[in-house]
């Protein structure tokens, strides 16, 4: 028997269509939501623009901020947030994938959906979900479905001041793409995905660029010159005000501190000096530098107040899980979201500038669609001894197929990842570290492993 669920979120539109909740616990709704992944990646907005309008166009009843590019897009969303909320705003997010919790892929002021409210938004869009299947269109994937369940949760919620949007996949046809944000960010450009976004620079720039909305305010850390001349097209021709990096904005003095970075930031109106962040990596302050101009402006546009020590504040205390992150110093354990050729380079850069001393033990894994042997020529490169690893996940690539790539002396290839980190945890000696790197869906599988494992050994000791 179907149990009836009146949500605080069900609108009357649905009690009159006599339309209820499917599912009875959290359990349920959330096998239902991963089930819709066989469907894959199905770009385009129609299916999106179909649910919203059955849902009365919540996307359109929020302030937002729309955040694409290729690496740094959480990083960004989380500096942004974090200084909004130090300026006395309810912020929401929207990102993907999870590291830690499902529920954080939409949270208010960092604080994931509960359990329930999941539930109730997913007894919402089934029924939607359901008759959408039905038409021309086909069904939603995965990804629209939590994205649909956002619009509605932060469009009924009152409290929230504004809502950051990540970019899931590209830009132009990403379910994000229906919102008409205040401001929009594109972090950088790099080779990702090119089976679907393409295989240049350009190519990818292209859809990347397809956020930016006519007269809306873009700001960019793009490095790429024909990726940034594409950008820059495609704001001109939107009459979008165009903001970058090393042209509209500077960074400089930048020093690496034991827990983080320190840096100056200068813009055509003001000069902040001696930023500090809490995130690891030069990259960091790029996408810090970001977040602050998206801030600046909507201050000075007087859309929100937001005062320099709410953005030094912010900065400081901006946290992301996954991206250099070190879960123990003794023994030495850091995870690390490296999952495309920019981000092993970055990190590559990172552990040879900061643990040059070290012998570095890497544990990889990496999904196949990814171009990964040129990541893994990298990660040979720093790496004194690298595992490569099997997962369980749709898309993941074997262990074996690593294997053959890298030309390391000390590699091999693990099927019980679990059982390997747990022992290899216990041998890290004091001049050694173990490194977790690669996609996102293995990181967010590994972070809680590796955590109760150190938990435990501290316990023992």
């Amino acid at each position: 028997m179907v149990r009836r669920i009146y949500s605080k979120f069900v609108s009357p539109l649905f009690f009159k269509k006599g339309v209820y909740g499917m599912f009875a616990t959290y359990e349920e709704a959330l096998k239902w939501i991963h089930g819709r992944l066989r469907l894959g990646i199905k770009p385009g907005l129609k299916r999106m623009e179909w649910m919203m309008d059955k849902l009365g166009s919540p996307e359109k009843k929020m302030k937002t901020v729309h955040i694409g590019g290729t690496n740094g897009k959480g990083s960004t969303v989380t500096f942004l947030r974090s200084i909004l909320q130090e300026a006395g705003y309810t912020v929401g997010t929207f990102t993907s994938p999870y590291i830690e919790h499902f529920n954080e892929r939409i949270s208010v002021n960092g604080k994931p959906v509960t359990d329930q409210e999941i539930l109730d938004l997913t007894n919402i869009i089934v029924p939607l979900a359901d008759e959408l299947e039905g038409t021309d269109l086909g069904g939603p994937s995965e990804f629209e479905v939590i994205t649909a369940m956002s619009f509605y949760y932060f469009a009924q919620n009152a409290n929230v001041d504004i809502v950051l949007y990540e970019v899931g996949l590209g830009g132009r046809l990403d379910s994000t793409n229906i919102i008409h944000p205040l401001a929009s960010i594109i972090t950088n450009i790099g080779l990702d995905h090119t089976n679907i976004l393409g295989d240049t620079y350009e190519k990818i720039a292209f859809e990347k660029a397809g956020i930016i909305k006519e007269k809306t305010p873009i700001f960019t850390a793009v490095k790429h010159p024909g990726a940034m001349r594409v950008i820059k097209e495609k704001a001109e021709q939107m009459a979008a005000p165009f903001y970058r990096l090393d042209h509209d904005f500077f960074i400089y003095d930048h020093k690496s501190i034991q827990k983080g970075e320190v840096f100056s930031l200068k813009t055509n109106m003001v000069e902040l000096k001696q930023l500090e962040i809490s995130m690891i990596g030069q990259h960091q302050t790029e996408n810090a530098a970001l977040a602050i101009c998206a801030a600046l402006y909507l201050d000075q546009a007087n859309l929100f107040h937001i005062s320099e020590q709410a953005i030094r504040t912010g900065l400081r205390n901006g946290y992301w899980p996954g991206r250099f992150e070190v879960l123990s110093e003794k023994p030495l354990v850091i995870i690390d979201g490296a999952h495309n050729d920019e981000g092993i380079t970055t990190l590559v850069h990172e552990l040879s500038t900061r643990f040059s001393d070290r012998r570095i033990h890497i544990v990889f894994a990496a999904l196949k669609d990814k171009k990964y042997d040129k990541m893994i020529a990298k990660l040979d490169q720093a790496a004194d001894k690298i595992s490569f690893v099997n997962f369980d996940y749709p898309r993941a690539a074997k262990a074996e197929d690593f294997l053959k790539i890298s030309d390391s002396a000390d590699k091999l290839a693990v099927d019980d990842w679990k059982t390997y980190l747990q022992e290899e945890i216990q041998t890290i000696a004091d001049d050694s570290m173990l490194v977790v790197t690669g996609s996102l869906y293995f990181i967010s599988e590994a972070k809680p492993v590796l955590c109760k494992n150190l938990k435990n050994m501290t316990i023992s000791l």
